[in-house]
Parts: structure tokens; sequence; C-alpha cells
């Protein structure tokens, strides 16, 4: 039986580190503040919202909410973004996404400031990210995948990793972090060919492809770690899974995340530790 990478430990160890830092801050009269920007009410959204404004209370951010209707126009949605860019107050922005299909979402992305994008979404960020300079933040998704690793104790200096999936939100991101922690990555999709064979040779298989049960039995090996990013509702089992066939991989495997209760759990404590350090750099 395989080790649950669980994320519930590794946010509550992220929570209580944020926790002093917070106090530190704000012994300083420097409140950290979170702006979270939202078109509409997707569920999606809201759940993630509930969940990012439960971890600012505990971390002790204050949360200012922006809310814009479902049919909102592109020039109020980018005065709201401009708005944010100028509150001093206002240290890191969570603008929601996909946008509503009438809205330029390009546009409002490069409009957020990257010094205050918490979530990885700004050209700045991206650049930032590659250029291995402090302009913006990594997407929280990605660098929760490094903390649930790196908290864990999986030894990543060396390792071999192969990353399923190259979204710029996860896949190509998360490569770049685990570069910078050494290890020697290798960067699949579902277009692989091989792609079991190599999933297979790797020491730490994370897996962002977007698809339920895309990584099955034949695509892992005995002493693997696998982390499973993805999230997706299966109709028949009226439960969320992820991108792996758990009960095929599982027994297996040395460890493995499960699906919910993994990575998701961490993202939001990763979301506060932006908005900390955004506050941070502002009061260097």
């Amino acid at each position: 039986m395989a080790e649950l990478l669980r994320g519930a430990p590794v946010a509550a160890s992220l929570t209580e580190e944020l926790s002093y830092r917070t106090r530190a801050l704000r012994s300083r009269g420097i409140e950290p503040t979170l702006a979270i920007v939202r078109v509409g009410e997707r569920s999606d959204d809201l759940a993630y919202e509930r969940g990012a404004l439960k971890r600012a209370e505990r971390v002790g951010l204050t949360v200012q909410r922006v809310l814009l209707p479902a049919d909102c126009a592109q020039e109020e949605l980018i005065a709201a973004i401009e708005r944010v860019n100028a509150d001093t107050s206002v240290h890191g922005c969570l603008m929601f996404s996909p946008l509503p299909p009438h809205l330029d979402e390009a546009a409002a992305r490069a409009t957020l400031n990257a010094s205050k994008d918490v979530d990885g979404i700004t050209p700045g960020s991206l650049f930032g990210l590659y250029a291995r300079e402090a302009v913006g933040f990594a997407p929280c998704t990605a660098e929760a995948v490094v903390e649930l690793l790196a908290r864990s104790g999986v030894a990543l200096e060396g390792s071999r990793v192969c990353v399923v999936g190259r979204s710029l939100v996860i896949g190509r991101p998360v490569s770049l972090m685990l570069q910078d922690r050494n290890a020697t990555v290798t960067m699949c999709h579902t277009r692989t060919r091989n792609l079991a064979e190599e999933c297979r040779r790797a020491d730490v298989l994370v897996v962002a492809a977007g698809h339920a049960g895309t990584i099955g039995a034949d695509c892992v090996s005995s002493g693997q770690v696998v982390v499973d990013v993805g999230i997706n509702w299966d109709d028949e089992a009226g439960r969320l899974v992820g991108d792996v066939a758990f009960e095929e991989v599982e027994p297996l495997v040395r460890a493995i995340t499960p699906v919910p209760g993994g990575v998701g759990a961490v993202t939001t404590a990763v979301l506060a530790k932006h908005v900390v350090e955004a506050a941070e750099r502002a009061s260097a």
C-alpha cells in the first residue's frame, strides 16, 4: 500500500509559518491585503473563493472583494483592475478565470501589475518565472506541487521527474520550479510517443494532463512518487477523480497524492504565501 501524500498537513505547516510572518508585518503597521476580482458566480470560482477566505483568516490577511456581474463591460473590468493596481493598501490580487467569453482575458491579464499578481497569470509573472527574477509569482497550483513534495520529504535534487502536461498554469511552470530544485525533468503530454515508458523511468511523476484516467498501471513502477494534479468530475462514480487511475496505480507505487485532498489543499496556502511575500517586498 502506498503512502498517501495528503495536502492538509503541508497547508497547516505553511499556515503556521505565514501567521508568524503576518504578525511581524502587522507589528510594523503593514496590513497584508488580498484583492479578489471575480466576474459572475461560477461554482468553481465560488468554491475556491471560500477556501481562500478561510485561509486568509487563518493567516491573518485582510481581503477585499471586487465583484462584477457576468455581463459587465470590458471597460468596467479594466477599470476595476486599474483601481487595484493604484491602491497601495492592496499587496496581491487574485483574478478568477476563465472570464465570460465576451471579455478579453488577455487584455485583463496584461493590465494587472505583475508585482500584485499572486497567481502567476500576467506576462510579467511568467517572464519572472522563466528568467528566475522576482517580478511576480508562480501559478499557485504549480508551486503547491513543489511545496507538497519538499515538505513531505521527497528528495528532488538529482531525481528524475516526469511532468505530464504542458499548460502555462501547471505543466510548464512546475517543470521550471523542479529544475530550480536540481531535479532532471522530462516534459511529456498526451501525444508523447511511448508515454508509459517515459513515465516509468521517473522517480517522481507529476500528472497534470487534464483528462481523467490518463495514467494507469502501465505508466508507473515501484518506488515512484506520483503527484496527481487533475480534478475531474466522474458522472458514473458521482465524485471527483484525478488524472491518475488511483485504484490501479496506488498498490504499485511508493507514494501518491489523493484526489481530492492532495495538491488542491495546498493551493490556497500558497496563495496566502504570495500575498505575504508581496507585502514583504513592498515594505523592504
